[in-house]
């Protein structure tokens, strides 16, 4: 995804980045704590639990068992085309086009720097390192050995054998391909700008159900958007997927490379970027709050779906027996654990109504949700496209699973009787690597708690 500025509600909020690194002055070691976190504490909108709740909920019983859990070889391999062109512009002046990433590097690298005066030049050759940097940081390695290849063959083979609940379009496109998440961490890339801002601009302004009667933008918040509970609540998940994309990239910033290594860590300077209260116009402490919202939702899809896996006849197959019990023992007790959660969000609230409107509203999320999976093959940067792909695919299975509790209550414990619901493989790969994304931010912010804390003027 986009390591573009995170632009809720305004667009007057999106500031150069490149200014931004020239302006910020750490301050004391309390107020830079607080201007971030001083209001992501206390009781979520809407729901009935707190933030200091979550935190010590995730931080000591989801996050050591879900990062087990997705080192295995079944979460680690997600299939994925990266090659599909943008659908929404083709005009030269944006940067949407499926090879306009290196277009840029292209045209410079095929100038003469040499020709130049010297202030032309100067400038050109940092142009050209800036953009071989961010192509070099946002490929995506997609190595796998003949071995994994094979395995991933017999794993179609035995899903292909399974009943479908639907057919996802990069599983089935021939220019899919697996990738191993592992050596793609999601992390900072350069990938930044106005065609940065322009995909996440799209999302909140062209979804989000934000009414064409209301000048736009606006904040799908403020009590006179107009907008329903359920809608505003849609906005709240893709502003928390935003703020949980912008921590993985302070959070695994490249702070220094030369010949021998990349030093990867925390970058507190881009934390504050994004999610100072003066910084960003007081909008950053509701983008972490909004975060927290996000967590709720994806920990109450887990808790929902723990029947589906405790069928007999579901198995995370990757043809290791021993291996392939193990991790359902895992699988099994992450999601016991998710259901043990004190004060699990209520979704009957969110998706309140009679049939027809629960319908109704179902369709809409669908749509949107469709729309927004589509504006994600108009991101330049590889890396970003594979996890703006995968967290996408997510939410949209955590939000499958709460609109499908009375399938899932209906489903068979046998294997004979088709289940009235399912998940394909690719779903429940990016299921829980979504949520292990949302888990590993709040794990982060612990740390950038105590980094704030810790400032020395």
């Amino acid at each position: 995804m986009p390591n573009s500025v995170h632009c809720q509600t305004t667009m007057k909020s999106f500031i150069p980045l490149a200014l931004l690194l020239t302006s910020v002055h750490v301050t004391t070691a309390g107020s830079a704590a607080h201007r971030c976190f001083c209001q992501v504490t206390g009781t979520l909108d809407d729901c009935a639990c707190d933030v200091e709740t979550i935190d010590r909920f995730n931080n000591k019983e989801i996050f050591p068992k879900l990062q087990k859990l997705l080192s295995s070889d079944y979460f680690r391999f997600y299939k994925v085309n990266l090659n599909n062109p943008c659908p929404f512009w083709t005009d030269h002046s944006q940067c949407g086009l499926k090879y306009c990433a290196v277009k840029p590097c292209t045209l410079v690298m095929l100038l003469d720097v040499d020709y130049f005066p010297p202030q032309y030049s100067e400038a050109a050759s940092q142009d050209i390192e800036e953009c071989e940097k961010a192509e070099k940081l946002g490929a995506v390695n997609g190595s796998l050995s003949d071995e994994t290849r094979q395995a991933l063959q017999e794993w179609k083979k035995h899903d292909d054998e399974s009943d479908r609940f639907c057919m996802l379009d990069d599983e089935d496109s021939p220019k899919s391909q697996y990738v191993d998440l592992l050596l793609n961490p999601e992390r900072f890339t350069g990938y930044k700008g106005p065609e940065a801002w322009r995909i996440w601009n799209s999302i909140y302004e062209e979804n989000c159900f934000k009414p064409y009667s209301v000048k736009r933008p606006l904040n799908p918040l403020a009590s006179n958007s107009g907008l329903c509970v359920e809608k505003r609540a849609f906005f709240r998940l893709i502003s928390g997927l935003h703020a949980s994309i912008n921590i993985h990239l302070s959070a695994r910033y490249l702070l220094d490379e030369n010949w021998f290594e990349m030093k990867w860590g925390h970058n507190v300077s881009e934390f504050q970027l994004r999610f100072d209260k003066e910084l960003t116009e007081g909008e950053g402490p509701k983008r972490l709050r909004n975060l927290y919202f996000l967590y709720l939702i994806e920990l109450r899809a887990l808790a929902k779906i723990l029947p589906y896996f405790e069928r007999p006849a579901f198995h995370l197959y990757t043809g290791q027996h021993t291996q392939d019990n193990e991790n359902k023992k895992l699988l099994l007790e992450l999601l016991h654990v998710a259901k043990s959660f004190p004060l699990h969000f209520d979704e009957t609230a969110l998706f309140a109504g009679n049939n027809k409107e629960a319908m109704k509203l179902k369709e809409d999320f669908k749509l949107t949700f469709k729309n927004i999976s589509r504006i994600m093959d108009c991101v330049e940067c590889f890396k970003c496209r594979l996890w703006g792909k995968l967290q996408t695919q997510g939410l949209g299975s955590a939000l499958k699973i709460l609109f499908s509790e009375r399938q899932i209550d209906a489903m068979p414990n046998t294997s004979n009787t088709n289940p009235s619901f399912q998940l394909s493989r690719q779903e429940i790969v990016s299921l829980f690597n979504a949520f292990g994304r949302i888990s590993t931010s709040v794990r982060e912010l612990e740390n950038f708690r105590s980094l704030l804390s810790n400032l020395k003027q």
